[in-house]
């Protein structure tokens, strides 16, 4: 693993916007790890805490951490010729996988940088979020085979697998503090629906309305999930399903599509809209 220290003051840039229609201003920061062809982040703790990938100039991509003094860390996983961060929770512990040359494996980053590798055992392993408790979740896929698999595994590395009953493929996206896993899965019958897995093991399936695929994207600490799906019509559209299982579906006012990303405890959701030119803008939907 090669870690190394850069101070985002060289690179970064902080762009002042006021908005006075609606009576605010907004601090931009932008930055990129140094030397990097490309900079995604993908995940932000409460603490501001950053992760994700940069690809360098061979389009190899590596990991890094953004400190909320804007110091970059950057790291790859023991044995990677790959190395892709998606989560980063609240004690700033990052999931992710990797790839070494023939199979993607799971890796989890401690705060003081030691990495450990784990898989669900002869499949490669692809984790997408990781909770409070340093608990994952994500899909894998037997080598071999085009089926993926959902999987958690426990904070001391105990990996659970599981897949709604007649299903082909399971994507689990998200884990809740209470170890509530939503994402979802393609039935062997019909188009994509969405899942809630609960911390007893018990397996929910359902469906926006009149939606021909389902895509549940975040579950917040109440167990509210947002998503996107795509309606009969044609239309990409957002959701949200309460804890009593009512969904609302829900469209950025003139959007040619809404996808919405991340709700958080309050049940404010996050994501991008299109416009009629399919351009993304983002968006805050408030309760």
């Amino acid at each position: 693993m090669s870690t190394t220290n850069f101070r985002t003051g060289i690179t970064a840039v902080a762009v002042l916007v006021g908005l006075v229609s609606i009576g605010y201003a907004q601090t931009f920061t932008t930055f990129d790890v140094p030397g990097a062809a490309g900079t995604i982040p993908l995940s932000i703790n409460p603490a501001g805490q950053i992760t994700g990938a940069y690809f360098d100039a061979n389009f190899v991509d590596h990991g890094f951490l953004r400190e909320t003094d804007g110091t970059l860390t950057t790291f790859d996983a023991p044995g990677s010729r790959s190395t892709f961060p998606q989560s980063i929770n609240p004690a700033g512990l990052i999931t992710g996988s990797y790839f070494d040359g023939f199979v993607n494996h799971g890796f989890l980053r401690e705060r003081n940088g030691t990495i450990t590798t784990f898989e669900v055992p002869g499949a490669g392993t692809y984790p997408r979020s990781i909770n409070p408790a340093g608990q994952i979740t994500g899909s894998y896929f037997f080598v071999g085979d085009i089926v993926a698999h959902g999987f958690l595994r426990k904070a001391d590395g105990t990996i659970i697998t599981f897949d709604v009953p007649d299903s082909f493929d399971m994507f689990p996206q998200s884990i809740n503090p209470a170890g509530q896993i939503t994402g979802s899965y393609l039935p062997k019958v019909g188009g994509i629906s969405g899942f809630l897995r609960k911390k007893d093991g018990t397996l929910t399936t359902f469906e926006a309305p009149d939606a021909t695929l389902t895509f549940p994207q975040s579950i917040n600490p109440a167990g509210e999930i947002t998503g996107e799906y795509l309606a009969k019509v044609g239309r990409t559209s957002g959701f949200l399903r309460k804890t009593d299982g009512t969904i609302t579906t829900f469209d950025v006012p003139g959007a040619a599509g809404t996808i919405p990303l991340s709700i958080n405890p309050a049940g404010q959701i996050t994501g991008e809209y299109l416009d009629a030119n399919s351009m993304e803008h983002g968006f805050l939907r408030r309760p």
